[in-house]
């Protein structure tokens, strides 16, 4: 059984395992033990706490987390880096269920076997964003997990924790705060990362709030993103049956059959034009902006809302 005290530090275990970081798992390694723990404390006493981890990689945020007393379970499908999280497991017995597997493949409560759990991850960034919209996304309210402590690229922190009425507020933003209170708790600098990200990164902490009054367990009908989505797709399919039916060789089709709302005589799977003046305007009303513009000839009173 190591010692937890002589844990090597993670750079060495990096090397010995001849552990590299895979663009295509969208990993960049933590080094700096000092920086792990303080993310480690962002969620507070984690004595004897369930916490989930995704992607621990090496194990630098994981032993951390086992540091400050808590019962992990993370879930890594690197087979690279299951010998060093063995070790990590070794050197603290019963504190570490390592999960070989695909986050977002797996019931995450079934994992923790129904017993409330925090998540602190350094999430891989090509999945980051799913799992976060996933864990908000769910029907029951509160949910099983009791904080969310994550890695974000900074640009979707900012956005995360952005308030109405500024530039980057949208449906992560809305997602994150219907029924969740939001923070930036750190900023990271690209550096402390191996190998060093093009981008900044930051810390985002999420606690479940009350959900609005009627929407404790609303889910799909109760999240306010997922209605503004509806009302986007309702929108688009109206604008396809105003700008026509060219059937170019190049046209996109959209499938429509699923929309509510349609206006009357509408068919299904109409053919939009992507390019020209009528593909244009398809971008400038309803795919760049929050809100279409207004065109003074619209028939239809959702385009110029």
């Amino acid at each position: 059984m190591a010692d937890p005290s002589e844990l090597p530090p993670i750079r060495e275990v990096i090397a010995r395992h001849g552990l590299s970081a895979s663009k295509a798992l969208g990993q960049n390694f933590l080094l700096d033990e000092q920086l792990l723990s303080r993310i480690a404390a962002i969620p507070g006493d984690l004595k004897g706490a369930r916490v989930l981890e995704v992607g621990p990689g090496p194990g630098g945020l994981t032993r951390a987390l086992l540091r400050a007393g808590a019962r992990v379970t993370a879930i890594e499908m690197d087979q690279r880096c299951l010998p060093a999280l063995a070790e990590l497991s070794d050197a603290f017995p019963g504190q570490l269920d390592v999960i070989e597997g695909d986050a977002m493949k797996l019931d995450h409560g079934a994992l923790m076997q129904g017993e409330p759990f925090h998540i602190a991850s350094n999430l891989p960034y090509n999945v980051g964003t799913a799992l976060f919209t996933r864990w908000l996304d769910e029907a029951q309210w509160p949910p099983q997990w009791l904080s969310l402590t994550l890695m974000f690229q900074r640009e979707v922190a900012d956005r995360i924790v952005s308030k109405p009425g500024t530039s980057a507020y949208g449906r992560l933003a809305v997602l994150a705060q219907w029924r969740s209170t939001a923070k930036l708790a750190l900023k990271v600098h690209r550096s402390a990362f191996t190998p060093p990200p093009k981008v900044m990164s930051a810390i985002v902490h999420i606690t479940p709030a009350k959900a609005p009054e009627g929407h404790e367990n609303g889910g799909d009908r109760g999240n306010p993103a997922r209605r503004n989505g509806q009302r986007r797709r309702v929108r688009r399919a109206r604008a396809g049956a105003w700008l026509g039916d060219p059937r170019p060789r190049d046209a996109k089709r959209h499938n429509t059959r699923h929309v509510k709302g349609l206006p009357l005589g509408y068919q299904p799977n109409r053919w939009i034009q992507p390019v020209g003046v009528t593909g244009l305007l398809w971008e400038l009303t309803l795919c760049k902006l929050e809100r279409p513009i207004a065109l003074s000839h619209s028939p239809d009173p959702l385009l110029s809302c």
